[in-house]
């Protein structure tokens, strides 16, 4: 039975589901019709953070252009441009097993590309929504849907995976920023030249 969480609910991961060690976590959105002239792409990100919240260098950033931390233990599966179809558009795979121990949460993000130059906000995306599955057995252990109305947000703090007692929790975050993937990098440690 899948979990339904709403904005800033908290959950245990792993010690309510004894054997969860690899999930895949999927990101799923539509976008509305509007008449800006350009395709949505969206794009999912991980920041593997330490305590202080905030990441080591680049390579504890996982997104389209650095798909796999070196330790394996997150790996983005490859960027969706067009967000079409059903079920998830992008996702992220995690194993408990291989994350470092000095990463202590791992944060997961949606972002809009070239958002400022064509217009874009997540105003004008519908139906978002983060799901965890268990890699092994292929079920549902939660969901997410993000009901709150952004208007001129450009990032999404979708959720949080952390460390909890020698556990992993899971945070329904939802929370929106402007400036797009720079204003995520700047946040979490990392200084981004642009979008």
């Amino acid at each position: 039975m899948t979990i339904v969480l709403k904005k800033g609910q908290k959950v245990d991961l792993t010690k309510d589901n004894p054997g969860l060690k690899k999930v895949i976590i999927g990101l799923g959105w539509d976008t509305n019709k509007y008449s800006g002239g350009f395709d949505f792409d969206l794009d999912a990100s991980a920041f593997l953070c330490g305590e202080n919240g905030r990441v080591r260098s680049e390579q504890d950033f996982i997104f389209y252009n650095n798909l796999e931390h070196s330790s394996g233990s997150v790996i983005h599966t490859g960027d969706n441009r067009t967000g079409e179809g059903e079920g998830d558009d992008e996702q992220i795979l995690i194993d408990f097993s291989k994350v470092p121990e000095n990463v202590h949460k791992i944060a997961i993000t949606v972002t809009i590309y070239d958002a400022v130059k064509r217009g874009q906000n997540f105003g004008q995306v519908s139906n978002a929504f983060v799901r965890v599955v268990d890699e092994e057995t292929g079920r549902e252990v939660l969901r997410y849907d993000l009901t709150e109305e952004f208007s001129v947000e450009t990032a999404l703090v979708v959720c949080e995976l952390y460390r909890y007692k020698g556990e992993w929790r899971f945070s329904a975050v939802g929370s929106g920023f402007q400036g797009g993937l720079a204003a995520l990098c700047k946040n979490y440690g990392l200084d981004a030249e642009s979008e």
